[in-house]
């Protein structure tokens, strides 16, 4: 699967370690990890996925020159934060570290297109499944890719 790992810029080194570490299991299940390919979560889960053998995209704000060292895969927009658009719709699933309102409002974005959310660690929002470690966040994937779950459908309400 793609996985979008969205998270902060900016992160303490134990988030760092947590998003390094998801970015190697990512890897390791043969996952395809998406990012915005900047710094922090971005930079963690794509150095991770790195050190694993895997591959990192990163959807950039700006221009290519941005991304982080461990970006395999860089792709500028030019679009600013309008970039998470793109960085959830392509992904299949999409996992959230701690972060600030663009974590935020990259979960909502998710589940309003029907993705699976896996909030580890990061905001509490319905819809969104919760994991405390890395195993958790992976064995709900697993359950996800093994199809014991399925993707959460939303549709809009008609007035």
């Amino acid at each position: 699967m793609q996985v979008a790992v969205i998270g902060g810029g900016k992160c303490s080194d134990e988030v760092w370690k947590m998003a390094q570490d998801l970015g190697k299991r990512l890897a390791e299940e043969g996952h395809t990890t998406i990012c915005g390919g900047l710094g922090g979560v971005m930079e963690a889960v794509c150095c991770g996925a790195r050190e694993a053998g895997g591959q990192a995209v990163g959807i950039l704000p700006g221009e290519k020159d941005e991304a982080n060292p461990f970006v395999g895969i860089a792709i500028s927009t030019g679009m600013g934060h309008a970039r998470n658009v793109l960085v959830v719709k392509s992904a299949d699933a999409v996992i959230a570290l701690p972060g600030e309102y663009g974590t935020l409002s990259e979960m909502a974005l998710a589940l309003k297109m029907g993705k699976q959310v896996i909030s580890l660690k990061s905001w509490s929002m319905p819809g969104a499944a919760s994991a405390e470690n890395v195993d958790e966040a992976i064995s709900l994937l697993g359950r996800l890719t093994n199809m014991e779950i399925e993707p959460k459908e939303i549709k809009p309400k008609r007035d």
